[in-house]
């Protein structure tokens, strides 16, 4: 049964849920081919003429790099560029022929009747698409669901008690979906699919992926988030985190700042998706269903440019004499932080009380100017961040200050970005103490305003080429940490060590501070905005490559929805097609994999069911037939569970054990008769079973098996790593051969498998005059496709008269070197009863095969 979250969520934007109005059309239809007009939201047509668009970059954010006013005397909206935007700085990274749009929000609610003029003059004017979210919507959406549980989530605060973030509250996250839903809308209204790139900006809009994706299979899609992604232990307690996952996984690339974050959502995928990911070439690749959907590591930049250009206004340069003349004779230590209660503001304070307190020769000369962004969020929280910064400072100021000299400054409103330049610029130290934070670019901006223009050198008093320093100390818990190198990291829970760290900061010899300054402006000057966007897009285009050598599916309801790519040969298994070729044949051969294609994968009873063992029964008596179960199940468990099959062969152990018939005597494959390694491999096994909680070994006759599927994801699958590369030094001169499949790592024989087995059995009927003109192989698993590979290779030799109809098929919608799919082992069953009932002649028992099979059909 569906969870609740999976329901109807496609359609929350049509009101349903939340009476969400349409989105009225204003914008031009694109063109998705040459001369073919797409009506992409199903409005009707439109006759009119256009030429081809042009390759463009769509860039989605929660909101426009705008900003708005009502003009008081005209009442007219007034609207212009934010060069301080994140989003409208990326595309220095983009080719002058780029075309970018933006879909976003404004800042300002705009009234209905004003919607269509306004949306009319953002796209000529700014390239801009506003979604119009209602208040409500809005609300809900924004400083609900996103401010209230998932940024406390991604900053690793959980509802504990009611008193300590919110709880789960199904209605915001179903406005969650609805915004997303006419944000993905309003991208689809502008969207040409065949030639544009989305690129999805932040937690915002997890779930717009899955819109798009299943609108248009193929689109190029980025998705980057600028906040942390929680370890799994954290993000598992979220009830929608399996949609919140596959929404991400809906894209074709998917940024993070830092390997942290980007490890800890690979574990979440492992963990409750069971996906797998390994590094291609150096880009970290996640398999999903037949999609590569590949991982970027890199932390965003600066404008360098918007940057000095705000040194070089005369207002800084004014600012900079002003604080140099207030803070003369004292060393400045700076913070810039929103208010929030994940910033830190409150410890970095005791650290300076701290400070003073062990080192009182220091009264008088250190400030710490602590600039106080407005908070982006509201609640209790905020408050009482707010409350105990205001008090610890007074406390501070109360015990270490004097008449002229306060130790603390709290500068709690909106400060123009040349002020903060000032301060950045004069700045002996700056110190980012949060305790857990995304990016967190203060520290960039620190080193380029330490670095300087001639212009604030010619404000400051300093020669042109007089040596630049810095110093940070940063909080090992921020993004950008691990790409400052030079600065001093700290635990910011560790008073002690920041007190410290400020004080070695503020004493540091010049020389060294010099060194630490150049090492980090070198990284920060070639690492900006521009890089990071060009180096994403170049990513995207690389990742997308393979989107028109492969057949797309779209699977799954609501947010569940996922694509599957396959090959373009690859098709679903017509039973109406192999059973016509079955009938016209009179030499066929059948191969059959036991668990997961006769047997259901997850079924807690293994042994086959009475109708398996029926229609296998049939299959075998028919005298055309040469039917086998190859199978990695040992001789005495296949012979047990298929006696009624009397004319069954039987492969065990992938081939090493070998039966032609219930009366025949078992044939042990020549090729590696040599067992001895064994005695190598059982030690390794079982000390690796006895570390791993939840692994268990098995031991065949001819094979050694580790499974994991009960262990830790993470645990297991290392360990399996780990063991394989043992087995591997260990074995290297031994005939045996390590293989790692799905939750197992197995050591058999050299030289044995199932392809081989198929390759035998189809030289036996070719070396009595009956060469096969019908090949039938079915199989689930990794070991499958040595038979498929066999199959294609036998049936080409010359020493066949004709080619066989060969019918490879794997279980499921899988990248596979077999040629069709069946869906999974009920399919199979069927299939195979459809082949039964066209045996000749009938035994009578099969009437009752006849009428279910014509009616499925």
């Amino acid at each position: 049964m569906a969870s609740r979250s999976y329901i109807n969520f496609l359609d929350l934007a049509s009101g349903d849920l939340l009476d969400v109005p349409h989105t009225p059309r204003v914008l031009p239809r694109v063109m998705t081919a040459p001369g073919v007009i797409s009506d992409v939201d199903g409005y009707g047509s439109n006759d009119g003429d256009s030429d081809v668009c042009r390759e463009r970059k769509i860039i989605v954010a929660n909101m426009l790099p705008l900003h708005a006013k009502r003009d008081t005397e005209t009442d007219k909206w007034c609207f212009s560029l934010d060069k301080d935007s994140l989003y409208l700085q990326l595309t220095d990274g983009f080719s002058p022929e780029t075309e970018v749009l933006y879909v976003g929000s404004l800042k300002v609610e705009i009234d209905a009747n004003e919607q269509d003029e306004v949306a009319q003059t953002l796209l000529e004017d700014f390239n801009c698409v506003p979604t119009f979210l209602p208040h409500d919507l809005q609300k809900k959406f924004y400083l609900g669901f996103c401010k209230q549980q998932l940024w406390p989530l991604f900053h690793y605060m959980l509802p504990m008690c009611p008193d300590h973030g919110d709880r789960f509250d199904r209605l915001l996250w179903q406005a969650y979906v609805s915004a997303n839903k006419i944000f993905a809308d309003k991208v689809m209204e502008i969207l040409n699919p065949e030639d544009d790139s989305v690129w999805v900006h932040d937690y915002h809009l997890m779930v717009l992926p899955t819109f798009l994706r299943k609108r248009y299979n193929r689109v190029r899609l980025g998705f980057f988030l600028h906040s942390p992604f929680p370890s799994s232990e954290i993000y598992r307690t979220l009830p929608v985190r399996d949609e919140i996952l596959r929404g991400l996984l809906n894209c074709d690339l998917i940024g993070f700042h830092t390997f942290d974050y980007a490890r800890h959502f690979l574990s979440c995928c492992s963990r409750m998706l069971g996906l797998d990911y390994e590094s291609k070439r150096g880009h970290i690749g996640l398999d999903y269903f037949g999609r590569t959907v590949y991982i970027k590591i890199l932390p965003v930049g600066v404008h360098m440019g918007r940057l000095e250009s705000v040194l070089n206004l005369p207002s800084t340069s004014a600012k900079i004499k002003e604080i140099q003349e207030q803070f003369k004779g004292k060393k400045v230590i700076l913070g810039v932080d929103d208010m929030d209660i994940f910033k830190g503001i409150s410890l970095k304070l005791l650290a300076v009380e701290q400070l003073l307190q062990q080192r009182p020769e220091l009264q008088g000369k250190i400030v710490l100017v602590q600039i106080v962004n407005p908070a982006r969020g509201s609640g209790k929280d905020v408050q009482e961040a707010r409350r105990e910064t205001y008090l610890t400072a007074e406390r501070i100021n109360e015990v270490y200050g004097s008449p002229n000299y306060e130790p603390v400054i709290l500068i709690d409103r909106h400060v123009p970005r040349f002020e903060k330049s000032a301060y950045y610029a004069v700045a002996e130290c700056c110190i980012v103490n949060a305790v857990r934070d995304g990016m967190n670019l203060v520290p960039y901006k620190y080193i380029v305003c330490r670095q300087g223009t001639p212009c604030m050198d010619e404000a400051m008093g300093r020669k042109s080429d007089s040596p630049r320093t810095s110093m940070l100390v940063v909080s090992e818990f921020i993004g950008c940490s691990p790409s400052l190198s030079g600065a001093i990291r700290v635990n910011p829970w560790d008073i002690d060590a920041v007190a410290d760290a400020l004080e070695s900061a503020i004493t540091m010899r010049n020389s060294e501070k010099q060194l630490r300054h150049e090492k980090h402006y070198r990284y920060v000057s070639s690492h900006d905005v521009a890089y990071w966007a060009r180096s994403f897009m170049q990513d995207l285009e690389r990742a997308c490559q393979g989107h028109y050598s492969k057949r797309c599916w779209g699977i799954g309801l609501g947010l569940g929805f996922r694509v599957v790519s396959l090959s373009p040969g690859f098709r679903k298994l017509s039973i109406d097609h192999i059973v016509s070729a079955y009938r016209r044949t009179d030499r066929r051969a059948i191969f059959l994999d036991y668990d997961g294609t006769v047997v259901p994968q997850t079924s807690i009873i293994k042994t086959p069911s009475a109708e398996v063992i029926s229609v296998l029964n049939v299959l075998c008596k028919d005298p055309k037939n040469n039917v086998f179960i190859v199978s990695g199940r040992g001789r005495s468990s296949l012979s047990e569970w298929f006696a009624p099959c009397e004319m069954l062969g039987i492969a065990a152990e992938h081939g090493y054990f070998l039966r032609w018939n219930r009366s025949s005597e078992w044939e042990t494959s020549p090729v590696s008769a040599d067992l001895d390694w064994k005695n190598i491999v059982d030690p390794v096994m079982r000390l690796y079973t006895e570390a791993t909680d939840g692994s268990n070994m098995e031991v065949k006759e001819s094979a050694l098996v580790w499974h994991h599927q009960d262990a830790d994801p993470d645990f297991g699958s290392c360990q399996a790593k780990e063991l394989l590369d043992h087995l591997e030094s260990v074995l290297a001169n031994e005939p045996a051969v390590v293989n790692r499949g799905q939750h197992i790592v197995e050591v058999k024989p050299q030289g044995v498998s199932k392809g081989l087995v198929a390759e035998k059995v189809l030289l036996r009927m070719v070396n009595s005059g009956k060469p096969p003109d019908f090949v039938m192989c079915i199989g689930d698993d990794r070991s499958d496709e040595d038979m498929f590979e066999s199959i294609l290779s036998t049936v080409s030799s010359p020493s066949l008269p004709a080619a066989p109809e060969i019918f490879a098929c794997t279980v499921g919608r899988k990248p596979s070197k077999a040629k069709y799919y069946l869906e999974d082992a009920t399919d199979v069953v069927k299939m195979l009863q459809g082949l039964a009932t066209a045996s000749s002649p009938k035994p009578r028992h099969l009437a009752h095969i006849q009428v279910s099979f014509e009616s499925s059909v």
